[in-house]
């Protein structure tokens, strides 16, 4: 009976032991976001757009294509968003940056079995950002994900075109994710995948998305001048970063 006492209080003392370091991990974050004066914001989501076809399950023998949609200008129309929406609590220092470089990362860190890999961005914010030494930098990118049950895999600016049988459909995505790094030591203090929103779709998405007609298809003509496509992209962006960034406890939703 002693010996399984003092088993019995080994454990209890471990899992203490890890509660308190799990706390203290959390206090130190709060703690580091909270000190966080100066901001600089990086954008790297809307430089292309893809499009996919795929069947109801998601299985696809097609590649998706690719669009340059870089006059759209989203990139600057986020890090301006997200301006306005961090001004009430941070002073937004402009930064200069190299879009590509952020860009051209195709891993995304933010999934699980990433999570014990050095963050890529990291060194992209240490390297190709000036100035240095403000508090935090704010890093937002193309997050991934698998569409349907199949294998076809999404990321950033998107359409999907898919369907049965008896229906077509077509899905717009804008799938991004948002890091906020220490400005001194480069770690992550906080980061989360944009939500998403209240919109019916058939095929549910962990992000923006909305189920849109044919007249929205890049199939239609060139993606960047179809003005339906630009509008619908940009209001998924707009109605889903304010909500993100209230949620990271950046910003209060107005």
């Amino acid at each position: 009976m002693r010996r399984s006492n003092r088993h019995l209080n080994s454990a209890t003392v471990l899992l203490v032991a890890i509660s308190v370091s799990a706390c203290a991990m959390f206090e130190t974050g709060e703690t580091k976001l909270q000190a966080v004066k100066t901001v600089g914001i990086i954008s790297a989501v809307g430089g292309e757009m893809s499009f996919a076809r795929a069947g109801f399950t998601g299985l696809s023998n097609n590649p998706s294509q690719s669009f340059p949609i870089g006059s759209w200008g989203l990139d600057d129309l986020i890090v301006q968003q997200a301006t306005t929406a961090l001004n009430g609590r941070f002073q937004v220092q402009p930064i200069r940056y190299n879009r590509a470089a952020f860009a051209a990362v195709k891993d995304s860190p933010i999934a699980p079995v990433n999570l014990v890999r050095d963050d890529p961005f990291k060194k992209l914010v240490r390297t190709e950002v000036s100035p240095q030494g403000l508090d935090a930098y704010i890093v937002i990118t193309k997050a991934k994900s698998n569409f349907g049950r199949g294998a076809l895999k999404v990321e950033g600016i998107g359409v999907v075109n898919y369907g049965t049988m008896l229906a077509s459909y077509n899905q717009i995505h804008a799938l991004y994710e948002i890091r906020v790094f220490d400005g001194k030591t480069f770690d992550v203090i906080e980061k989360r995948s944009a939500p998403p929103l209240d919109d019916a779709v058939e095929v549910q998405l962990p992000g923006p998305t909305r189920q849109v007609d044919d007249s929205y298809s890049p199939s239609t003509g060139e993606p960047v001048q179809n003005e339906n496509l630009h509008r619908a992209i940009t209001a998924l962006i707009v109605r889903s970063l304010s909500t993100t960034l209230s949620d990271m406890h950046l910003a209060d939703v107005r």
